[in-house]
This record gives structure tokens, sequence and C-alpha cells, in this order.
């Protein structure tokens, strides 16, 4: 059990860009998040006939909730010593060094802590966004919060003189909680600022990691999209999927499904589950998730969700989407709306695109019986939220 007397206000706040409510009383927090979520609502004309307020986190998972953090080689002052953490308030070229983190495990900050201290020992060059030139480029550390399971992965480019066996043997020797069942070096030499893995080499142990949500395995593998709180996610996909009237052997669709969670947990019960997905990695994990937990009657396809939707013939009974930030297509939108099912669960992780679908679903003949904010992210800006679309005239 976290006590919550060992958090103060975050070393970092000065400088990191990570949070934004550092300092800020957990009842502030809320109301703040609450007030944004009412305000787009309103300001949309979809205020729903019930709006349910915001859940907050329990105390136990306020803090150390983040199962994945990427981190960013760099320097916080031009031409200074190599940094590695998150991205300076106000100035993206900037990066601050971030081991006391308290929104990560501990093993974390030992990990990032080490391997800076690696880089530096070594004389490594940290990546230059303008030159592109130099070696070390971003540090990814994921957790199975159940299976205490870590995977590191060091992305560079393919300059040489990394020492891939020297970094591993420290790794390996260093006293954590947690388990390293795998180390990856990402070569990625691409200019672009994000990671792309154009080879992935394994160092030690396996790609992937375990997790377990709402009893079902799950094999997350290294660039996997997967929730980054579990225990925060089970009570939001709970009390999702409890809105639907009834599953129980109808034909589902989950739509912008990731790794098919909410596919996988719609298919114990319902007849057939879709899960389509843009991200052919995260449909091939689905897809071996399913075989995993023993689930045949889920089928899983790679796209953009209104192409995909052109081309099924099966027709919905029950439909849940959980878009990403960007939220929903127009085009997406109307199709979905098209198949004319009495319930929709909309699941959303930007308010904002949320509030503009629904004006489209109103204008569609769907009325927003329900709505209900949840802080999954203490400290950040992110709120999710459920919302349950019915059709009009039912």
């Amino acid at each position: 059990m976290i006590n919550m007397e060992d958090f103060k206000t975050c070393v970092h706040d000065e400088f990191c860009g990570g949070c934004v409510y550092q300092g800020v009383s957990y009842e502030d927090q809320l109301a703040n998040k609450e007030g944004e979520v009412k305000g787009l609502l309103k300001e949309r004309g979809v205020w729903p006939e019930v709006f349910d307020g915001i859940e907050g986190c329990p105390d136990e998972h306020r803090y150390r909730y983040r199962n994945k953090m990427e981190y960013t080689f760099g320097d916080m002052v031009k031409d200074g010593p190599t940094c590695l953490g998150m991205h300076k308030k106000k100035n993206y070229m900037s990066i601050v060094t971030v081991d006391q983190c308290q929104l990560v495990d501990e093993d974390y900050n030992k990990i990032l802590r080490y391997t800076l201290d690696f880089a530096m020992e070594k004389g490594y060059s940290h990546y230059h966004k303008k030159s592109h030139k130099g070696l070390l480029r971003n540090l990814i550390i994921r957790k199975g919060i159940r299976t205490k399971e870590l995977l590191v992965n060091i992305v560079t480019t393919r300059e040489e003189g990394f020492d891939e066996q020297a970094f591993t043997d420290g790794l390996l020797a260093l006293p954590l909680d947690n388990n390293v069942i795998g180390v990856l070096r990402t070569l990625n030499d691409n200019i672009a600022d994000k990671v792309t893995p154009e080879e992935v080499k394994i160092l030690y142990g396996r790609d992937y990691y375990m997790e377990e949500i709402l009893g079902l395995k799950f094999k997350v593998s290294a660039f996997s999209f997967f929730q980054t709180s579990v225990e925060a996610v089970e009570r939001l996909y709970s009390e999702a999927l409890a809105l639907i009237d009834d599953f129980d052997g109808k034909m589902a669709f989950d739509l912008y499904c990731g790794t098919g969670t909410i596919s996988q947990v719609l298919a114990l019960k319902a007849k057939n589950v879709v899960g389509v997905e843009l991200v052919e990695e995260a449909v091939e994990a689905a897809k071996e998730n399913a075989k995993l937990n023993n689930l045949d009657n889920c089928e899983f396809i790679a796209g953009d969700v209104f192409k995909v939707l052109q081309t099924v013939n099966e027709k919905p009974e029950v439909i849940v989407v959980d878009p990403p930030r960007v939220g929903m297509s127009m085009d997406a939108v109307e199709k979905i709306a098209g198949y004319g099912v009495d319930q929709i669960v909309y699941i959303s992780c930007n308010p904002k695109t949320l509030a503009m679908n629904l004006l489209q679903f109103k204008y569609l003949n769907y009325d927003i019986k329900y709505v209900k904010a949840f802080d999954n992210f203490p400290f950040t800006k992110h709120t999710e939220c459920i919302c349950l679309l019915q059709k009009r005239g039912r």
C-alpha cells in the first residue's frame, strides 16, 4: 500500500513538462477536469440526459501508476551535458532528467539513472534533432503490473560504438524489485522525432512482457499500444460495458480495438466479436492474445475503421468504440450510426473530440443518454470518459 505522506511536490516540477497539476490538491484536480468535460459538452450542445460526474483514482493508484515511459536523450541547455528524461516545459527542444519521477515504479528511476550514468561514462553522444547526428535517442521501459515483468528498450542510431553487452550486464545487475525479462536495442536513423523501429535486436530474454486484465492474459510486444494504467482501465472498461443492456449471444463490433482487450471481454458472453484496428502490430497481438485466452469467437482486422467496415458483411447488434485522441472521422461516425444498433458505447481519451463526435451522432438520430468522466492519470492534463448513445425512438 502506498503511503500518501511519502509524496510531496515532485522535485522535477519546475522544469519537467510531464505533469500540470503538481502542488494542486487532488480535489481541485478533479474539479478542474470535471469542469473541462462539462464545458466541452455544453459548448457543443451535447449535454447528456445523465452526467455522472468524475471518478477519481483511489489513493493507492494516484502515484506509481504508469506502466510505460518513453524517455528522450538530449540536453537542457544548448551544448550542455547529456540528459535523459522528459521535454522541458514550454521548450520542446530541451530535455530534463527525471530520475525521481513519482508517476512510475521506483525501478524506472533506477534504470534511467543507470542508463544515463552508463552513457556519460562511455562518452556517448546524444542525437541532435537539427544536425541528425549522435548515438543515443530514447529509453523505453514497460512493466507488467500484475506480473512484475520489465521490458527495457534503448533506442539508438546505427552509429558505431555502443557496447551492448556492457549495457545489458550492468542493467541485469541492478537491485530491482521487478524482473527484467527482456533487454532490446532499437535502431532508428529516421529523422522524424519519434521512435521508428527500423530494426529491433534482442540483447537479452524476450521482446514482450505479460499482463493480466479482467481475468484475461495479454502478451504485450515492444511497440504494441497497451493501457497505461491497468487498475484504472479495469474500472473504466467494467463500467463502460455495464452500460450495455445485454450482449449475451449477440454480434458485437469493437472498433479501434488496439490489442483487443475490450473485444475479449465482450467475447466471454457475445456470440461473435469483430475487432478493427489501424495498427497491424496491435492486430497481430490481439490475435495471439485471443488464442492465449482460448477464445475462438473473435476476428481481428487491420485497417482504417471506415474502410474496413465497407468490406465487412456481418451486421452488429452492439458497438463499442475506443478511438485515439484524434477521435473518429465523420465518415466513420456516419457508417457506425448507419447500422442503427440500439446502443453504442463510446470510450474516449479526449473529451474535446468526444464532444465533436457526439454532435454528429446527435444529428444521426442518437440520444446521448449517459456520460461519466474518469481521472485515470492524476497530475496530468488527461481525462477519460465513457458515454452511452441510444437510438432515438427505441
